[in-house]
C-alpha cells in the first residue's frame, strides 16, 4: 500500500471489462488510479497461479473482470475464470490471507459506469482490510 492507496491488479477481458474501463475513461468517470489493468483475451486465461503471483509480487487486492455470464466471446471462459477465482480464494484462506482481497466481476463492454463503481468499491474494501490488518 503506497500513499494510503492499495495496489490493485485487475485482470480484464479484452472484449468486455477492458472496453468498459476504456468507456469509463472516455466518459470521464473517475475511478481509482491505483488499479493496474492487465488486459487478457479472455478471463478464461486467468489461473490460480497468476492470481497468487500477483499477491506474491505485492498486490493488496486482485480483481478479475470479465464478460457477463452467458455472454463470453469464448463461450465458457468467464465461467472457468469464476471457478478458478473460487479455488484461489480457498488457497488464500488456507494460507491465512483474507480471501476478500480477491473478487470476480461480470461487466459488459457498455457498462463503463459499473466498472468505475466496482473499482471504487473494491478499492475501498481493500483499503479497509489493509488498514485493519495494520492495526493488529
Amino acid at each position: 500500500m503506497k500513499n494510503n492507496q492499495p495496489d490493485i491488479i485487475a485482470f480484464c477481458c479484452h472484449y468486455c471489462a477492458f472496453t468498459a474501463a476504456d468507456l469509463a475513461g472516455t466518459m470521464r468517470l473517475q475511478y481509482p488510479a491505483n488499479i493496474r489493468i492487465v488486459r487478457l483475451p479472455c478471463t478464461g486465461r486467468v489461473d490460480a497461479n497468476m492470481i497468487l503471483q500477483a499477491f506474491v509480487e505485492g498486490a493488496d487486492g486482485v480483481m478479475v473482470a470479465g464478460c457477463e455470464e452467458g455472454s463470453c466471446h469464448f463461450i465458457l471462459g468467464n465461467l472457468r475464470a469464476l471457478k478458478r477465482v473460487t479455488y484461489a480464494k480457498k488457497l488464500l484462506t488456507e494460507a491465512g490471507v483474507n480471501s476478500e482481497r480477491l473478487e470476480m466481476y461480470h461487466i459488459a463492454a457498455s457498462q463503463g459506469p459499473l466498472f468505475a463503481q466496482k473499482s471504487k468499491e473494491f478499492t475501498e474494501r481493500i483499503a479497509n482490510i489493509m488498514s485493519g490488518s495494520a492495526n493488529k
